[in-house]
């Protein structure tokens, strides 16, 4: 019986500590400032005065990019399309009393993006680096998802965040200083049927942001991985439901204001406490169990998709 009772309260310490570190790092982080007066006290003040966001012009990314403007950080925005870049631009601008200069880049191009981002941010002392950008497909099996379509996974969602952070991350080194966000998903907790390789790309994110951290944190660099859920943002155009919004399905401003309130408090957080509940209750059960959730979850959400699509189709 002892052993038992040992083996049972080291697992649910163990638990615990995994699912609700974040959310102690916060309540530290709240009261520290009234016991440690002398600590920074903006984003600026922590990482720098200049913020670099990628995939800005929509969802989680640009009210990202809006929360860091109304903290008062100049910002960076890079996206592709440069109609859509000028629009955020003026939008915030006209919010923020901020520098904000902008940068075309379509990172399923590859490799020859990274020059050009890295010539357009020459002068710039990047404080707080945000790799949120990203692509997905509708729900599918991986036999009916285009080539095209999984280079553009591959290439966006693990090269962006790899490339881009090794660009900067030498001058946060040199000044010992600074922020790297990377945007993954709580879709890394297991495998995702229909979403295979999407889900396979965020695990990735997963393991690069945690195997940075400790590389870096001998020069003062925080690392932070993100991980939400569903988000009504365009990504989830394919479901009315997620895209309609509600407790579960936080609008992008709502999550954007939780998450980088985080900043800088913890390592690794889900960015909305809806989020981290749910996904401290999947971590409950086996892998085995979550997988078959998750495709049952997503075979439904497959013919959502079909359907939306046949209905787009029809009125155009």
């Amino acid at each position: 019986m002892g052993l038992i009772y040992i083996v049972g309260s080291l697992s649910i310490a163990a638990f615990l500590y995994e699912n609700l570190k974040s959310l102690f790092s916060i309540i530290k982080s709240v009261v520290e400032p009234f016991f440690r007066p002398n600590l920074p006290k903006t984003l600026a003040e922590k990482f720098g005065n200049w913020a670099v966001v990628t995939g800005a012009t929509d969802g989680i990314g640009k009210e990202y990019a809006r929360e860091l403007a109304r903290q008062g950080l100049n910002l960076v925005l890079v996206s592709r399309k440069e109609e859509k870049l000028i629009a955020v631009t003026n939008e915030i601008g006209s919010q923020y009393n901020v520098k904000i200069k902008w940068i075309v880049a379509d990172f399923a191009k590859g490799r020859e993006v990274y020059a050009h981002i890295e010539k357009e941010l020459n002068g710039i002392e990047v404080g707080i680096l945000v790799n949120n950008v990203g692509t997905i497909h509708d729900p599918e099996s991986l036999d009916k998802v285009s080539e095209d379509m999984l280079w553009d996974l591959l290439t966006v969602n693990v090269g962006s965040v790899t490339m881009l952070t090794r660009k900067i991350l030498p001058q946060m080194i040199s000044r010992r200083k600074g922020a790297i966000v990377n945007l993954g998903s709580s879709s890394e907790l297991q495998p995702h049927p229909n979403l295979t390789a999407y889900a396979a790309t965020k695990k990735f994110v997963t393991h690069f942001t945690k195997g940075l951290e400790y590389e870096v944190a001998e020069h003062n660099i925080h690392v932070q991985l993100v991980m939400p859920a569903f988000v009504a943002t365009n990504m989830n155009s394919y479901s009315d439901k997620v895209r309609q919004g509600g407790l579960l399905f936080p609008n992008a401003y709502s999550y954007a204001r939780s998450a980088v309130f985080t900043l800088g408090k913890t390592s690794e957080t889900n960015g909305f406490w809806v989020h981290g509940l749910q996904y401290a209750l999947m971590k409950l059960f086996p892998m085995e169990i979550r997988t078959y959730f998750v495709y049952q979850l997503f075979k439904r959400m497959r013919i959502e998709a079909m359907e939306h699509r046949l209905k787009n189709q029809k009125l155009s």
